[in-house]
């Protein structure tokens, strides 16, 4: 088993054979942080998956009639119960496209796309790189962005 130790800004990671474990630092951005890593490793394609707490929230909603979003902010203490999705290149840069489930103090769930949130506590996440490059182009006719392996 090969492992290797990073860090950077507000996150640290250790590479366990082709799998990285990543911890975010208590008050940091996730958006902000995960993005620093995947550009930090050269990540182009694959998937993350992740777990912890955090005070702030800014999720977001597609709109398909009117190709529109709807963006709302929560500010309260929650459980971010399921963090998923991936990682593509969009106009030359990494990416990442993420979904969170959030638990509240009164055991109700909030969902969403995430715009971006703030650990308040742990942020722990694990990411699955591709040996590849994954190219999302915007689709007019829907409104959003979906995978052209042409490029």
């Amino acid at each position: 088993m090969d492992t290797q130790n990073f860090k950077g800004n507000n996150w640290s990671a250790r590479k366990v054979d082709q799998i990285y474990i990543v911890s975010v630092k208590n008050g940091s951005s996730i958006m902000n942080a995960l993005t620093d890593f995947v550009k930090d490793q050269n990540i182009l394609a694959g998937e993350v998956t992740g777990i912890g707490a955090v005070d702030e929230a800014t999720l977001r909603f597609f709109k398909p009639s009117d190709k529109n979003y709807v963006d709302k902010t929560f500010s309260e203490q929650m459980e971010a119960t399921n963090i998923s999705g991936n990682v593509s290149v969009i106009e030359g840069k990494p990416v990442l496209h993420l979904h969170i489930t959030l638990g509240r103090e009164d055991y109700s769930a909030l969902a969403g796309h995430l715009l971006d949130a703030k650990i308040r506590g742990a942020g722990e996440f694990i990411f699955y790189p591709l040996d590849t490059r994954a190219v999302k182009i915007k689709d007019e006719d829907a409104g959003i962005n979906f995978y052209d392996f042409e490029k």
